[in-house]
């Protein structure tokens, strides 16, 4: 494909408003137009319009749009875009329900049409670095993964709760760091701010290969915190995703001549690596993933298997991928409403576990083994 692809924009609000930037400046694409009824005249990049409906950017004629409406809104622009004939890179989480979200798989994947989730965590310079690692066998096999992701409450997100808009990037990140889907998970949530969705969660679960998860997540905490460690066989990485700094601790040996801890075989601190990495901004590697994956054809459908590169598809976060997350969280809900452990099916070629016809992905009320 030869020429700048036409890109257009659905929502602009804070994050619409970072999407803009990004796509302003980046070389090979033409923001043509934004779309938001209630965006205030004049805060468009210049010379890019504000639309008042995705009709009128559709008549503009785009190649792909960025979806970054509420989540609710996610189906219904999803499905009109795949209908025109347009790609889609649709924010996080893919969409509010897992039927909502099966249903734009299947609408992207039966044209063919290039889409992703922005689930910009994977671009996170830290996070690319850890999963490098890991997949070297740096830190041997992988035990236990935390999450810890807490700040001040967020005014602008009125449709879904702490679950879906915030540990969604944990769910997907784990799985992306460590090649393995989930296989349970039990939570607890609690709605302190008064409204009808929660804003604390704390779920524990396991992983395909064994490996326990645990995610602490809030948006009632004056301390702003990004957190995920990693532990290992051969110590553990730490990766702060606000400042973007990967820390190794490796695991020491001290000897002792104390009789009594002779055949204590525990572990104890060894060196400490901060390690010196690239960091550019998560957002413009995520559009310029899009963007060569779009030109190349390369994240056509709902796209890819596995996990390879930074999505399966081209470097972008597919579809499917977006779909598991989903599935998980619906768990993460489903077990907090239940005081049950979830157990997910899994279904075989796509990290993931997601089957294009397939049945329901959740086990309700099945205790996982401990």
């Amino acid at each position: 494909m030869s020429g700048a692809l036409r890109a257009g924009l659905v929502g602009f609000g804070v994050m619409g408003r970072n999407h803009a930037r990004v796509l302003a400046a980046m070389d090979g694409v033409d923001l043509v137009g934004i779309v938001d009824p209630a965006a205030r005249p004049g805060t468009a990049p210049s010379g890019v319009p504000l639309l008042g409906s995705l009709d009128e950017l559709l008549d503009l004629g785009v190649d792909y749009a960025v979806v970054a409406c509420p989540t609710a809104l996610h189906e219904e622009v999803g499905l009109r875009l795949a209908e025109a004939g347009a790609g889609a890179l649709i924010e996080k989480p893919l969409a509010d329900s897992v039927e909502a979200a099966r249903r734009l798989v299947a609408a992207f994947e039966s044209r063919g049409l290039v889409a992703g989730v922005g689930h910009i965590e994977r671009y996170n310079p830290a996070l690319q670095s850890m999963r490098a690692r890991l997949e070297a066998g740096e830190l041997g096999e992988v035990f236990q993964v935390v999450t810890r992701r807490q700040g001040p409450f967020p005014h602008r997100i009125s449709d879904v709760g702490v679950v879906k808009d915030l540990a969604s990037h944990d769910i997907d990140l784990t799985s992306w760091v460590t090649g393995q889907d989930y296989v349970s998970i039990s939570a607890h949530t609690v709605a302190r701010s008064g409204r009808p969705y929660e804003d604390m969660v704390a779920a524990v679960g396991r992983l395909a290969a064994g490996s326990m998860v645990n995610h602490l997540v809030n948006w009632l905490s004056p301390l702003k915190e990004r957190t995920t460690v990693v532990t290992g066989e051969r110590g553990c990485f730490v990766a702060d995703t606000l400042t973007a700094d990967l820390t190794y601790y490796a695991n020491g040996e001290v000897s002792t001549e104390w009789e009594a801890l002779r055949t204590f075989r525990g572990v104890s601190q060894g060196d400490m690596i901060r390690y010196a990495i690239p960091k550019p901004e998560p957002l413009a590697v995520e559009h310029e993933r899009f963007r060569d994956a779009f030109r190349d054809g390369t994240g056509g459908g709902a796209g890819g298997t596995g996990a390879g590169g930074t999505g399966s598809a081209g470097g972008i976060v597919t579809l499917r991928q977006g779909l598991r997350t989903v599935e998980v969280s619906a768990a993460v809900l489903e077990s907090s409403r239940t005081g049950e452990t979830v157990s997910l099916r899994a279904a075989s070629g796509v990290l993931g576990g997601i089957g294009v016809e397939g049945g329901p992905a959740l086990l309700r009320g099945v205790r996982a083994e401990r």
